[in-house]
């Protein structure tokens, strides 16, 4: 090799191990999709505390012990964190803390919103998120700064008792009890709180969200709640199910709140949600989900996969859900031979690349694909959530032409992507009745 083309070559080694060190959640490809393009605001970030008071505290509940009467009740805090757009000339500090998958770790995340930045003044849609199980509310941060840059308030959520460094590692079902009963309820409850909001005088969101056009986007266990948010119920057989029976349960009828037919779910539904993009969302495989519960599901849903995902499967799971959900206009993206983490993690931060000496192992595996780059994944749902999001909140029907797509591309004629892009991905539609 040339001297000169040797230094090019080490310095551009240098400078990807340099922005991999400073884990950047604002990459975007040159091979990317046109959506993936950050829009035309400056981003702001900010955090918040909410309290819902009075919630059942399921993780003091015994599923092995009597029922409690009356059950336990607590405040319920959730902490999140929202992206906006902000006023021109916004600057300030543009790092994230964040922990990672290991509960403990605290890493440095680098994007382009700046803390505290004066938000524009205009009125935006708001778009609620929601982490897997466990997460936390920096999981899919790539994705919530990248739309916020193009309109919208972005609220993601720290699911209590569902986060790194709050699920119980000696009690984990109790966890996942809690994650089973209040994922929709806090998707619904951070809705209305952030439209209160909206019309306090003392809150930077007054006057800045339209929360009338807001979008639930979930992963996993998170993509579980927006379809009950969107108006999916339980299977009965898995309300009645016990610990005993499977580890896909709640003690005590707690689940009854969201079972199919039942008049607290059916009433549940906030009409000011519009659409629900879910990533992998759990809950068919599990037998939380079946085809009459699905039916109910109100609003259009981007559903995005990968084949083979082996968490909570892709036929017989997240395929059929997408299949039997009637109700509405749905579509499918598929990441083929991809698993689990199909677009929604953020890349894995550098420290999870680190051995964890109580466990023997590295976090990094919660982030990556074995097939895909995540980087690359990000990228193509950028695109397609600000396609949908365009389309249902803010009725942009030029949007309509991102999603006339052969289920399959032949390398250069899926709309937004460059010449052989679309290759490995799958699209899918069905209209409501079908």
């Amino acid at each position: 090799m040339h001297p000169v083309s040797r230094l090019l070559f080490l310095v551009t080694i240098a400078a990807a191990f340099s922005a991999r060190a400073e884990n950047r959640i604002d990459a975007i490809r040159p091979d990317a999709p046109e959506l993936a393009a950050y829009g035309q605001y400056a981003i702001g970030v900010r955090t918040l505390k909410l309290t819902n008071p009075g919630q059942i505290e399921m993780t003091s509940l015994d599923p092995k012990a009597a029922r409690p009467d009356p059950l336990p009740r607590h405040d319920r805090v959730l902490t999140v964190e929202v992206w906006y757009p902000a006023a021109p000339g916004a600057h300030g500090e543009t790092a994230l803390k964040a922990f990672i998958r290991d509960g403990k770790t605290e890493v440095s995340l680098h994007g382009k919103a700046f803390r505290d930045a004066a938000p524009a003044k205009e009125t935006f849609p708001l778009v609620i998120l929601s982490h897997g199980f466990p997460g936390n509310r920096y999981l899919m941060s790539p994705l919530a700064e990248n739309i916020a840059s193009k309109g919208y308030i972005v609220v993601s959520i720290d699911h209590a008792d569902s986060t790194y460094d709050s699920v119980s590692h000696d009690t984990p079902q109790r966890s996942f009890a809690s994650t089973l009963v209040n994922r929709s309820p806090d998707q619904l409850f951070v809705l209305g709180q952030v439209a209160k909001l909206s019309h306090d005088p003392a809150s930077f969101l007054n006057g800045r969200v339209d929360a009338g056009n807001t979008a639930i986007i979930g992963y996993s266990m998170g993509g579980y709640g927006s379809l009950i948010t969107a108006g999916a119920g339980l299977a009965h057989k898995s309300v009645a199910a016990t610990v005993d029976d499977t580890f896909w349960s709640a003690p005590f009828g707690t689940l009854a709140i969201h079972e199919a037919g039942n008049r607290t779910h059916e009433r549940s539904f906030d009409p000011r949600v519009k659409t629900v993009i879910a990533f992998a969302p759990a809950g068919w495989s599990a037998g939380l989900f079946d085809a009459d519960s699905v039916k109910s599901i109100k609003v259009p849903v981007l559903f995005i996969a990968g084949s083979l995902d082996d968490v909570v499967k892709y036929d017989g799971g997240i395929r059929d859900t997408w299949q039997a959900a009637s109700g509405s206009y749905r579509a499918l993206l598929t990441f083929e031979n991809a698993g689990h983490n199909a677009g929604a993690p953020m890349p894995a931060p550098r420290e999870a690349y680190d051995i964890d000496p109580d466990r023997g192992v590295t976090s990094a595996d919660h982030y990556l694909d074995p097939v895909w780059d995540n980087v690359r994944m990000n990228n193509i749902a950028e695109h397609f959530a600000t396609a949908w999001l365009g389309r249902y909140l803010k009725g942009d029907r030029a949007m309509d032409a991102y999603f006339d797509l052969a289920p399959t591309s032949n390398g250069n004629d899926w709309k937004g992507f460059p010449d052989k892009k679309g290759r490995g991905l799958r699209f899918e539609k069905l209209s409501a009745g079908d």
